[in-house]
């Protein structure tokens, strides 16, 4: 059976090499009829003679060669427009997007020759080999469910150096994907089989990659999940429920809606989290969709105020972060083998609710200022442009800092990335602001809790060890308090993972869930009871 496990690592270690080296198997050519073809009237204005003379017929082993270049001519001839204020010429679109797609269109390599072979080396043996380990791997260890069986002493799970390897890829493959998407030209193009299912011809992008990788890895893990919490039908239930709404709502519904003329939108993702929600082209592009566009902009206002913190009253947060939300089905499904590195002292507690509510003030301003301008520009205020600045502080900027920072670092190089540094909720515990936005709603107002026995606790430590928020479990049942913390997102894992029943999760009465000692409180000296 150890055979049959390693070798289905090594199948996922070829496909996970092929798909990695890919970057490498390019040959790039730009000839002139594809410059004409792919760059727009104001591009192949600037850009037709210094492409001519640099660029045109000459051949590069690499799609990052080719861009590199041709970055430095487009970056090159924009700082000369803006020097001599040429304002109305200047190229706003981001170099790397218009790098991407000459890069795409000028590939000859052996990946763009063979899509689909390329495909099921990569994206096929990585899943056949992920289940090969996986199904055997969980059939050796026995039983389901989760013991102190040496999870700190594994190289993958303790930030050992598989771990850390594991992490170096995860951030690198965020970098270029966020930042440098040209370098996966190749890599993006053997996802064009699957991309012409849903509409003939047509090319994938960098996101349709990343949403294809997101849905296979949750489903793949999906099914580790469904192994090993196979004796838990709470387990069972939200993992099925995640994997639903991520795969239908998040990836298929938005590919499938444009083909009816309609825009492709997650249906289930609400404001914070959604943060270009209120963007002027995106509620342009929704306005001149009709009647359904109209529908879409109401629903994000009625998700965001009425219906998420309705729901955290009666459910807590978890009916979102843990059975709906796409960030907490990665982090639970892929992220699951790291959950026991969320850190559970003190200092992290206090550090997790200065950053969450930070991000949750520099989301309420971006909404603010976006809005606002969103709103004159629509409805016609100093010529359509409406107020860009306000305090003397622009909501361009204001939207780029919080997209770079918060949407791209926070969220996928940190939040993803450091899963096997930092434990699979680093987002979620100290960035998302949707997350906060519930958790002050399930802390101050929510019918739920996770009740406590602390008579049958044997002091174990499952539960401290495997809870991904930080949350020290065992301190509140030992004192039979009940769990009332902003932070929980109602996984069950807990739960789950308890040898004696000791712990319930329950949506009661708000009358007495702090149980009879009242809530436990942060002090200067650490814990101690609110009597």
């Amino acid at each position: 059976m150890k055979n049959l496990k390693y070798t289905g690592m090594v199948i996922f270690l070829i496909g996970l090499a092929i798909f990695t080296t890919t970057p490498f198997l390019g040959n790039v050519k730009m000839t002139e009829t594809i410059m004409v073809e792919s760059l727009n009237e104001q591009e192949l204005a600037n850009l037709e003679q210094p492409l001519k003379e640099q660029l045109i017929d000459k051949e590069f082993s690499s799609t990052f060669g080719f861009s590199r270049a041709f970055i430095a001519i487009y970056n090159a001839k924009n700082e000369e427009l803006k020097a001599n204020e040429e304002w109305g010429k200047v190229m706003w679109t981001k170099a790397s997007s218009v790098a991407l797609n000459l890069s795409r269109a000028s590939n000859n390599s052996v990946v763009t020759q063979n899509k689909w072979l390329f495909f099921l080396l990569t994206f096929g043996l990585g899943i056949f080999g992920s289940l090969m380990y996986i199904i055997v791997d969980l059939k050796l260890k026995g039983p389901p469910g989760i013991k102190n069986d040496g999870i700190y002493h594994d190289a993958a799970t303790n930030r050992g150096w598989i771990g850390i390897l594991t992490a170096v890829w995860l951030v690198t493959f965020y970098i270029v994907l966020y930042f440098h998407p040209y370098i996966m030209a190749d890599a993006i193009s053997l996802t064009d089989p699957i991309k012409g299912l849903f509409k003939q011809g047509a090319e994938a992008s960098q996101w349709f990659l990343y949403g294809l990788l997101y849905c296979i890895s949750m489903l793949v893990m999906g099914v580790r999940m469904y192994i090993k919490y196979r004796h838990n039908k709470y387990q069972i239930v939200r993992t099925t429920s995640v994997l639903f709404f991520q795969v239908i709502f998040a990836f298929l519904l938005v590919e499938i809606l444009p083909l009816f003329g309609l825009p492709g939108r997650d249906l289930k993702n609400a404001m914070p989290l959604d943060y270009t929600f209120l963007y002027k082209y995106n509620i342009q592009e929704l306005l001149d969709a009709g009647q359904f566009g109209m529908f879409l902009i109401i629903w994000g206002f009625v998700l965001s105020i009425i219906v998420v913190p309705t729901l955290v009253y009666f459910y807590g947060k978890r009916w979102y972060c843990s059975w709906v939300c796409g960030c907490g089905g990665l982090a639970e499904t892929l992220g699951d083998p790291y959950r026991q590195l969320s850190n559970k002292k003190m200092w992290a507690w206090k550090l997790e609710r200065w950053l969450i509510h930070g991000v949750l003030v520099f989301a309420g301003i971006l909404t603010i200022f976006v809005g606002i301008h969103t709103f004159t520009s629509l409805s016609g205020v100093n010529d359509g442009e409406g107020v860009s600045t306000i305090m003397g502080i622009s909501a361009f900027d204001v939207r780029d800092w919080y997209g770079f920072m918060v949407g791209a670092v926070f969220a996928g190089v940190i939040g993803t990335g450091f899963y096997p540094l930092f434990g699979n909720r680093t987002w979620c515990r100290f960035g998302c602001p949707l997350a906060a936005y519930m958790g002050l709603v399930q802390r101050f107002k929510s019918r739920f809790r996770i009740t406590t026995n602390g008579g049958q606790c044997i002091s174990c430590g499952n539960c401290s060890t495997y809870c991904e928020q930080g949350i020290d479990v065992r301190a509140y049942a030992q004192k039979g308090q009940n769990i009332v913390r902003s932070s929980c997102v109602g996984c069950g894992v807990c739960s789950a993972v308890c040898p004696r029943g000791v712990l319930k999760l329950e949506n009661g009465p708000e009358a007495g869930r702090f149980g009879n000692e009242g809530p436990i409180v942060l002090g200067n000296d650490g814990f101690k009871l609110n009597q």
